[in-house]
């Protein structure tokens, strides 16, 4: 209960964005010492061969990850293999470098227990991340999360060519590859979840050659079941190793936050606790199309024991939490885990 007495007052003193910032940097400066990581692992790490699972052929020491977003730059995967998760996901990372949309540009919506980002896919570029991360020595398995550069010049051909860049860049050193085809907080507002523009990318990619990763893909949270039907069968066409579900959303449905605050803040992607019912749903409608025959990653409001054992009761093999540890802190891994392994 340390950080929501002591850390959490602080860290809302801040804007979210500054308070992120804030939580990376502390993040890389316990990657950069053995020290620190053994003293976070002491504090926070749990292991039980009951979480253990094998997935795409990668071994997860537990089904609980750091999904994309808290780190676009690979500076934190060693501290987050100290806090125990059991893989981690960077990015998105984008073939060129990007300083993302204006500011501000992150809010919290703590009646909602939720988050509102339009960061834009800010990040170093694919080149700079995946420098940083080849000299990694992780024992768990590490994914890169990758979209189009936000750039609205670049469309067609040479958005595939955008997204290839980092795909063979991400395929040097990750263990998995996640193609982030629903960021809503690109400057044209578009997304690859039009089946034509997917069919053309999945195809431009050539997934499936010869010593590629594991490659995923992650839906939006928006997705309606129909048009989740279509999407599902252009990728299973297609190499895919599983899928992810969900990103989040442009909807402002059913929340508590005050009409006036939501509209001063504006457009962006809904995280957290507000999307949690919509994101099981989305997770159950891909576990009744696969069949069980692909792994689902369920990513969407996990904030508590419960709402993990949750997703995977809805047909989620993996779990990744990101704006649950802005309200619970890193403690909320150790629980989870804790919950799974004796439930």
């Amino acid at each position: 209960m340390i950080y929501k007495s002591l850390a959490k007052p602080l860290l809302f003193k801040k804007n979210a964005e500054s308070a992120h910032e804030l939580a990376v940097k502390i993040s890389n400066i316990t990657s950069s010492s053995s020290l620190l990581q053994a003293l976070t692992n002491t504090i926070y790490g749990y292991k039980n061969s009951k979480l253990h699972r094998d997935f795409f052929g990668l071994r997860f020491p537990n089904p609980v990850g750091l999904a994309a977003g808290f780190d676009k730059n690979g500076e934190s995967p060693l501290a987050m293999q100290a806090l125990g998760f059991g893989f981690v996901e960077v990015g998105s990372i984008t073939a060129r470098p990007s300083q993302g949309n204006p500011k501000p540009r992150a809010f919290r919506l703590p009646t909602d227990h939720s988050l509102i980002n339009r960061m834009g896919l800010n990040n170093e570029g694919a080149e700079a991340v995946v420098r940083r991360l080849s000299s990694l020595n992780l024992e768990i398995p590490l994914g890169v999360n990758i979209a189009k550069t936000n750039d609205a010049s670049i469309h067609g051909d040479a958005a595939i060519q955008d997204y290839l860049t980092s795909y063979e860049l991400a395929n040097t050193v990750a263990d998995y590859i996640t193609v982030n085809i629903s960021c809503p907080n690109t400057g044209e507002g578009k997304t690859f979840e039009d089946p034509d523009a997917l069919e053309a990318l999945l195809k431009g990619l050539n997934i499936g050659a010869v010593n590629l990763k594991p490659t995923l893909v992650k839906f939006s949270v928006d997705t309606d079941q129909k048009t989740l039907e279509t999407l599902v069968e252009i990728c299973e066409r297609y190499a895919i190793a599983g899928y992810i579900a969900t990103n989040t959303s442009s909807s402002r449905a059913n929340l508590k936050t005050p009409l006036p605050t939501l509209e001063q803040i504006g457009n962006g992607g809904l995280s957290g606790r507000a999307i949690a019912e919509k994101s099981t749903q989305v997770i159950g409608w891909l576990k009744g199309m696969l069949k069980g025959n692909k792994p689902i990653i369920g990513v969407g409001g996990i904030d508590s024991e419960e709402s993990a054992l949750t997703k995977l009761e809805a047909g989620a093999d993996l779990l990744q939490i990101y704006t649950g540890l802005v309200y619970e802190g890193p403690g909320l891994v150790k629980r989870i885990k804790q919950k799974i392994a004796f439930d």
